[in-house]
């Protein structure tokens, strides 16, 4: 019985980068045996244990055969006989398939750490196009990498390509796909993740609304990278710069997806693209199964975006009924959200990236404004009920329109 590190704790330490998680591989070992020393057993899919003191997953050596659609559909087969290289060579990428022994002695079958110092992205076997989730752990891996020069290898996004053109995308959960899309979109570079998945025709499966969008112009004056897929990429890349959280991320994602339905004859403009989108973002919404949260953002994004941009020149009525959509006073966390969506949509522009966008700050003082006041004095003239809602709406609208004169002196 010999014990293994394996995956991505032996990648990420050959890199220098922090090791989060600890996966073990034992060889010539039976199930047996490991559950008379305390393994505790996982699921019933996998020959899986828990380790008795660490809690740590320990998987006995297996190989895999394809015997069905998607993600779930090999049948696996473990015994004291399947050795390391068996083992590893059912793995995705060659820098996933190394391992180490407890005396930090590297084994490398397939030439992951020259794929490493290659800087490459590369399938074990063609074995690798038999299990569809891999397109997107590719994709995702590529969009976290990026900033050490990683890219995929061209024969890795050629199968890739093959098996998006399968049909197998088909065959993966919601559950699954989302769990790698929204991993992906917190990478360091979410828009490689979204550009390797167009190279290989993965987005047209899985987003196709956002595969739209390239080609598709905006007027130059306005976005000086005109084409919206583009402009869709920048916003996602300074999401990362910002840090923002996975809410914003999906809104900015989602964002202008109504600019694909504009006929070519109306190009450049994009006429009530907001609108136009609303219903694309919620199909996107429901096929992806997004947690909740991610999916009001989108949709109050897409609708409102572009309030947010002309912020300055909103009316008082327009500004209250902002912050009712968002019930900001209830979610403020939400309205802040907005915001931040907002300024990383302007700064998602060729040339934009560094300037400043005051609207931030002038929602925000909006918000504030609104919060200063009180519905105590209306419930001492005794309103209630609609009457209460109305006066209260009228305090709000009175405090917004001395927040706007306040800033026109200023």
């Amino acid at each position: 019985m010999q014990i293994y590190q394996v995956g991505g704790a032996v990648r990420d330490r050959l890199l220098n980068r922090p090791v989060t998680e600890v996966d073990w591989v034992v060889v010539g070992a039976s199930a047996e045996q490991l559950l008379a020393q305390g393994y505790r057993p996982v699921g019933v899919d996998f020959p899986v244990f828990l380790h008795p003191q660490t809690g740590e997953e320990y998987a006995l050596a297996r190989t895999e055969r394809k015997s069905g659609q998607g993600y779930g559909g090999f049948t696996f087969y473990a015994s004291p006989e399947v050795t390391l290289e068996d083992d590893l060579i059912r793995r995705d990428l060659t820098i996933n398939a190394m391992a180490e022994d407890a005396q930090g002695q590297i084994f490398d079958p397939y030439g992951g750490r020259a794929d490493l110092d290659a800087r490459v992205l590369r399938h074990v076997s063609p074995a690798f196009a038999e299990d569809p989730l891999r397109v997107l752990r590719v994709a995702r891996f590529a969009a976290r990498y990026a900033p050490l020069g990683f890219s995929v290898a061209p024969e890795t996004l050629a199968l890739m390509r093959q098996l998006s053109e399968s049909g197998e995308l088909n065959a993966l959960t919601a559950e699954r796909s989302w769990k790698e899309i929204s991993r992906a979109l917190l990478e360091p570079r979410p828009d490689v993740f979204i550009q390797v998945l167009r190279d290989c025709g993965a987005l047209k499966q899985l987003l196709p609304e956002v595969d739209q969008l390239f080609g598709v112009p905006q007027p130059a004056a306005h976005h000086p990278e005109i084409d919206t897929g583009a402009h869709v990429l920048s916003v996602l890349r300074q999401c990362a710069e910002h840090q923002q959280p996975l809410t914003v991320r999906w809104a900015c994602l989602l964002h202008d997806v109504g600019k694909g339905l504009t006929p070519q004859d109306h190009w450049p403009q994009h006429i009530a693209h907001e609108h136009k989108g609303l219903a694309l973002i919620k199909a996107i919404n429901q096929r992806t199964k997004a947690p909740k949260d991610c999916q009001e953002l989108a949709l109050l994004v897409g609708e409102y975006h572009t309030h947010g941009h002309r912020a300055l020149e909103l009316k008082a009525q327009t500004l209250l009924k902002l912050l009712q959509a968002f019930d900001a006073w209830r979610r403020p966390q939400r309205f802040a959200e907005f915001i931040s969506s907002c300024e990383m949509d302007a700064r998602g522009r060729l040339g934009f990236e560094q300037r400043a966008y005051p609207q931030a700050e002038y929602l925000r003082g909006a918000l504030q404004a609104t919060l200063g006041v009180t519905i105590q004095p209306l419930l001492e003239r005794g309103l209630t009920g609609a009457e209460l809602g109305q006066g209260l709406q009228k305090l709000r609208l009175q405090a917004l329109e001395n927040y706007r004169e306040e800033q026109r002196d200023t």
